[in-house]
């Protein structure tokens, strides 16, 4: 029998290179944020043979805490949690820090790590389209200086402007245009605007608008307030109320690092503990929401009033907002609470649903923003299928992070991410972390394309509309959770923890994506080398040792080893969170 004959594979590049040999790549980031800087740091930090360009449409770094700067504009959870876990910013001067405090953190952020030559401001992406046959998207970049469009090729296109981006004005009031004041939205506040001794109207009563009332309330002559139904007002969500941190705690938080961080640990924790509140019937919500409705109504010293602004619906129903002075301001003599909405704008100010007029110099429209996660711009996949039109009803993602269909694009705090559900950034994080893994496999092997599987995805989403039946997302109020409806499918929470999304998402599933390979899959084995023979410091026989200091191998012994730290042992052991059960 005559041996096989051997494929010939001498001319592609890999074959002359040492296994898993990194191929350059190029990266299109959308959105300088949080996340979008976040991505350029840990690029930076652990790869290199690559390019990568931040667009953002806004003229500073920042996202959302540029864009949002009405008055009151805080963080709503503890100041010195909304940080990246590993850079901590001890300036904060109050528990829940404003936004210009928080935008300078992240202008900070990026210029201590030199992140300013990766981005390019006042970009706006119009146009990203999969060309298959190349392995690329082409991305259309307007300049928003200029008007002129160029189009640039990326082997990865990572969608970071976040799921509060794309602000709206109310679009069940008819006539924006008749009304001759001053119309605002909260996330296009004018700069050094003057509301003293204005007549102010306020649409809404979200997260913003319970920041902003208090906060213009002393300034204004008269403020009238359209609530249109009850909303929570949570308690704080670390172990104190909102305050300002004397020089003292500043300094210690400076000088005194250990105290610093147990400080931040303790925070964290708190905020981890209270996913159990979230669960349905569960013992802990009934308890907190027993006790969060007698808070609210002690504020109130009008017992009917207590009756029309204290909801009938679960707590957490809708986000957490903390809101301190909020229920004292509403009480002003100034204050002039309608409960309707308004139906329409009139020359002089607006008219209510319960068909009462107002006269109004200023209108601020505290309506937040569109949350169907239906991109701004053109994203053009397989088989030409936009991914604005594939959600334009329903967005179906992949564990918040892929699409269907759209081969090396991801997205963080995508559809059905950890937006609601516990500290917030540390899943940005986790979600980046996902993302340059599969990166590394795509540089270092020789493959086209990565792509998640529709099949995964129509299972994660089947899990994820299971999971919510058991927590209070899926009650009947009207949240942005479920796109601004009562009774709509969630798509805006992780079905979760945020620490149970740390840990589902990291390892890759490579089962769930459907991985093309250009030419013969092993072809990344190339010449015989390997990495280490070839890099001169390194050491030929590293795994000889005198112990065993290899990774753990199941999961449960890594995740121990991971979180079993120094700040436990000193702690001592707390009661779990959930009970321990087997399978």
């Amino acid at each position: 029998m005559s041996p096989p004959v051997a494929l010939d594979f001498s001319n592609s590049p890999w074959a002359a290179q040492p296994i898993h040999s990194e191929r350059h790549v190029r990266i299109i980031t959308v959105g300088a944020g949080a996340s979008g800087l976040l991505v350029a740091y840990k690029l930076q930090r652990s790869f290199r043979n690559f390019t990568l360009s931040v667009y953002d449409k806004n003229a500073e770094v920042g996202g959302t805490w540029t864009e949002n700067r009405y008055p009151g504009c805080a963080c709503d959870i503890p100041a010195h949690n909304y940080t990246f876990s590993f850079f901590p910013n001890p300036e904060y001067s109050h528990v829940y820090s404003g936004s210009q405090q928080i935008r300078e953190y992240f202008i900070r952020f990026a210029d201590t790590f030199g992140l300013g030559k990766y981005v390019k401001l006042r970009r706006l992406i119009t146009r990203a389209e999969w060309d298959d046959h190349e392995g690329a998207w082409k991305v259309d970049i307007k300049n928003l200086e200029t008007g002129e469009v160029v189009r640039e090729a990326c082997d990865f296109f990572i969608n970071a402007t976040g799921f509060l981006n794309h602000w709206r004005w109310p679009d069940d009031v008819r006539n924006l245009d008749a009304f001759k004041g001053d119309l605002l939205h909260t996330a296009r506040w004018p700069p050094e605007y003057d509301l003293r001794g204005k007549r102010v109207g306020l649409i809404g009563n979200g997260s913003s608008a319970i920041q902003v009332l208090p906060a213009i309330q002393p300034e204004v002559s008269h403020l009238t307030t359209f609530i249109r139904g009850a909303t929570w007002i949570a308690p704080p969500l670390g172990s104190e109320g909102q305050r300002e941190y004397t020089q003292e705690e500043k300094e210690k938080f400076k000088n005194d690092p250990d105290f610093y961080l147990k400080y931040r640990k303790e925070q964290e924790e708190r905020m981890s503990g209270l996913f159990a509140v979230l669960l349905r019937d569960s013992e802990v919500h009934i308890a907190a929401q027993v006790a969060v409705d007698k808070q609210m109504r002690a504020k109130f010293a009008d017992p009917q009033m207590a009756d029309l602004l204290v909801p009938k619906w679960s707590i957490g129903c809708r986000r957490f907002t903390p809101g301190p002075g909020y229920i004292e301001a509403l009480q002003a003599p100034n204050v002039e609470v309608v409960h309707a909405g308004v139906v329409e704008l009139t020359e002089d100010g607006c008219v209510a649903a319960d068909g009462s007029r107002h006269t109004l110099d200023t209108i601020i429209c505290a309506t937040g923003f569109n949350t169907g996660y239906r991109p701004s711009f053109a994203a053009v996949g397989l088989g030409g299928r936009d991914l604005r039109d594939e959600w334009a009803h329903d967005a179906r993602g992949y564990l918040s992070l892929g699409a269907a269909g759209m081969p090396n694009f991801f997205m963080l705090i995508g559809p059905n991410g950890p937006a609601g559900n516990g500290p917030f950034i540390p899943g940005i994080e986790a979600g980046i972390d996902y993302i340059l893994a599969c990166v590394d496999r795509w540089q270092t092997e020789n493959i086209h394309s990565l792509t998640p599987r529709r099949e995964a995805v129509d299972d994660f989403n089947d899990y994820t509309d299971w999971y919510m039946q058991r927590t209070v997302w899926s009650d009947e109020c009207s949240s942005w959770y479920k796109k601004h409806s009562k009774n709509g499918r969630v798509t805006a929470l992780w079905p979760g923890s945020t620490l149970h999304f740390i840990e589902a998402i990291r390892q890759p599933r490579w089962e769930d994506w459907d991985i093309r390979y250009r030419g013969n899959r092993f072809l990344w084995l190339g010449n015989g080398h390997s990495q280490t023979e070839v890099d001169e410091h390194a050491d030929l026989a590293y795994y000889i040792t005198d112990s065993d200091e290899t990774e753990y191998n199941s999961r449960w012994k890594k995740r121990e080893a991971l979180t079993h730290t120094p700040y436990v042992t000193a702690r001592g052991p707390r009661k779990t969170l959930v009970p321990a059960e087997s399978p």
